[in-house]
């Protein structure tokens, strides 16, 4: 027999941490891991919409990374857990830039500013850049709000949007896909 997916226990508007402890759905704690999840979800659409072995593999680790990270904000800060939470290190940093790094090789130097588009995947990878930039502001504030944030967390997530950033060139590269330039009306 399946285990039932529903508990009503949120129907109230109430959740709970890992620790026990219930808050509102709408606490900054909740948005913060809420929008590391949808981050998450967008990541791996667009790992289905691309096709090279080096991006998916790296795409792969980014998930992990993130449903660690995901876990680490849905705990209580002022509550031991009995859980395991696997650790973030500045060694995923590391390799986030040895990717931007190696993509930037095979890039044109960057003149102007540029449009999001030109093909479905490098859309897609611009909207998990957004997100991800959505989810750094969301840390940010908890963090400044009184919540614990580890700080490698919000610098993983700004090096991850530089590097969503330089993969969406890399795969519009790989599709034959022109930049689409911004030109600002004067």
């Amino acid at each position: 027999m399946s285990q039932k997916i529903y508990t009503k226990t949120g129907d109230k508007g109430k959740t709970g941490l890992i620790g026990g402890t219930k808050i509102l759905k709408s606490d900054l704690r909740i948005e913060a891991y809420g929008t590391i999840d949808e981050l998450n979800s967008w990541i791996g659409l667009l790992n289905d919409s691309i096709n090279d072995f080096s991006a998916n593999h790296i795409l792969k680790k980014i998930q992990d990374r993130l449903f660690t990270i995901g876990a680490t904000l849905a705990c209580d800060p002022e509550k031991e857990t009995k859980l395991i939470i696997p650790d973030l290190h500045e060694a995923d940093v590391v390799v986030l830039e040895k990717e931007i790094d190696t993509m930037n090789e095979t890039l044109p130097e960057m003149k102007n500013f540029i449009l999001p588009g030109g093909h479905p995947s490098v859309s897609i990878t611009h909207i998990a850049r957004c997100v991800c930039r959505r989810a750094e502001r969301c840390c940010v504030n908890l963090s400044t709000h009184n919540g614990h944030v580890e700080p490698l967390i919000i610098k993983y997530l700004n090096r991850l949007s530089d590097y969503l950033f330089v993969l969406a060139r890399y795969v519009g590269k790989m599709h034959n896909a022109q930049e689409i330039i911004w030109h600002p009306r004067t």
